[in-house]
């Protein structure tokens, strides 16, 4: 069995990512902060499954902390390392930009030392993101597309995929940069503007919210399912060379689109709750983002499988059931009501 270690396996892709590697009779070890508070709910009933049979393992790591990284890496020595974590909200990086390059900088590079000094030849995969790009033209935006980044966030990818090639070229590492666009499902973030939009259709529809307050509703993406994405990761890291691919599904909706047909699919008009407010825009913003996975589709054979519109109504049914129960809860006085936290895109 192969042995792989996730770091960031508490978060989306780490649950997609995580349940795809052990349906492929892989050991999956995970990094986890130590926290007053349990965050691993994505992956509970992976740990529930798993756990027992020692095919899942969490430790607790930082990607802070050089030495805990390090002996880690000595202690499980893995056949393949999957470097999601990071702190990966655009807008608060402008808020915190230190702690964002931090994690980013120093986990990326004690990750990569590890590798290199391993007496066992380990595979790397870094996940860069399309916001490194920028977006600032209606253009399609490949591997070769200029880096321009427009956040702390971006910045600090910008320098992990930079010294992931360089270790690549240096010293032999197997290490691949995975240029994901923007990757969606029901357990994205709160605070990430698809799923605050698909959390506040399915609140407004059982009465529990009143409106949403959006940023820039002018914004494009390449919006895909993050369980189509993390089969691309995976393929990155069978492949017989390490190489730098992007993966995309080549359509750019705005979030305007996105809310018009999340409202849409339980019946609602979105021009009646969604309201703007500019105080939740980004300092620098990102207008415009469209890929082109021609590399990974001719070389990997990687497509995505999930349209845009049914990415959407994956979303909203899910949040529409999250809301039900949270009626039922509230309705027995065992929650109370809580109201829209308004963060923008």
């Amino acid at each position: 069995m192969k042995i792989a270690l996730i770091t960031g396996i508490t978060g989306q892709d780490g649950y997609y990512l995580s349940r795809f590697l052990l349906n492929e009779n892989y050991i999956v070890h995970g990094i986890v902060r130590r926290s007053s508070n349990f965050n691993t709910q994505r992956i509970d009933n992976l740990i529930s499954e798993y756990g027992p049979e020692k095919k899942l393992i969490l430790h607790y790591a930082d990607l802070t902390d050089s030495s805990s990284i390090h002996a880690l890496v000595s202690k499980i020595l893995p056949d393949e390392i999957y470097n999601l974590g990071a702190q990966s909200h655009v807008a608060v990086s402008f808020l915190n930009p230190g702690y964002t390059a931090d994690v980013s900088i120093s986990g990326t590079t004690a990750l990569l030392e590890s590798i290199k000094n391993s007496p066992k030849k380990i595979k790397f995969y870094q996940a860069s993101s399309s916001e490194m790009f920028g977006g600032k033209e209606n253009t399609l935006l490949d591997e070769t597309s200029l880096l321009d980044p427009k956040s702390p966030y971006a910045a600090a990818k910008v320098f992990s995929h930079n010294l992931t090639k360089i270790y690549r070229d240096s010293y032999g590492i197997f290490g691949v940069n995975g240029i994901l666009f923007n990757h969606e499902s029901p357990l994205r973030g709160e605070t990430f503007v698809t799923r605050k939009i698909s959390r506040a259709v399915g609140r407004i529809k059982n009465n529990l919210q009143s409106k949403l307050t959006l940023g820039n509703i002018h914004a494009f993406r390449d919006w895909g399912f993050a369980g189509d994405y993390v089969k691309g990761m995976y393929m990155m890291m069978q492949h017989e060379t390490p190489d730098d691919f992007v993966l995309s599904t080549g359509e750019t909706h705005s979030v305007k689109e996105f809310s018009e047909l999340a409202f849409a699919h339980v019946g609602l008009d979105w021009k009646e709750f969604v309201i703007t407010d500019k105080r939740y825009e980004r300092p620098n913003e990102v207008h415009h983002l469209l890929g082109n996975s021609e590399k990974a589709k001719k070389i990997l054979k990687w497509e995505p499988e999930t349209s845009f519109e049914k990415l959407v109504q994956i979303m909203v049914e899910a949040d529409v059931k999250k809301a039900e129960q949270e009626k039922l809860l509230i309705s027995e006085g065992l929650l109370s009501p809580t109201w829209e936290h308004p963060i923008g895109l």
